[in-house]
């Protein structure tokens, strides 16, 4: 009798450390749902930042090389500004706060062009660093 008296309460120990590991589990589950929601936004706002890059390279392709630089350099290149209002204008369904820091398009020598956009993720509180998408292409 005295063996069953030294075995008293260890099933109930045992459902307990069963319950915490089984806790932990779950808690561990949530946490990495919580990474993939991040991560499948991000990987969102790569993509529509990455098309509208492309819309951009798309418009030069169909232009008159010599006047590149002139109709789509930022700041004022005329189809710089109507691409601006496109980027800013998906923002408001597509990449967020993309107006506060206005995308960069910059040529260099032999028509190259580099083309950046800035957005911020959802929940990013004020000041924080934007993200960035840069594309860079050669036009003959």
């Amino acid at each position: 009798m005295t063996r069953r008296q030294n075995q008293s309460g260890f099933l109930l120990i045992e459902a307990l450390v069963a319950m915490l590991v089984f806790s932990l589990g779950i808690l561990g589950l949530v946490a990495l749902q919580a990474v993939v929601i991040k991560e499948t936004t991000n990987a969102q706002y790569r993509v529509e930042a990455s098309m509208l890059t492309n819309q951009l390279i798309a418009q030069m392709w169909a232009e008159d090389k010599t006047t590149l630089a002139t109709n789509f350099a930022s700041p004022d290149g005329l189809r710089y500004l109507a691409w601006q209002a496109d980027v800013v204008a998906s923002a408001t369904g597509g990449l967020r706060n993309a107006a506060a820091q206005p995308p960069t398009v910059v040529f260099g020598a032999n028509n190259q062009v580099t083309i950046s956009i800035f957005w911020q993720m959802p929940g990013a509180v004020a000041g924080s660093p934007f993200h960035q998408h840069v594309t860079m292409t050669q036009l003959q």
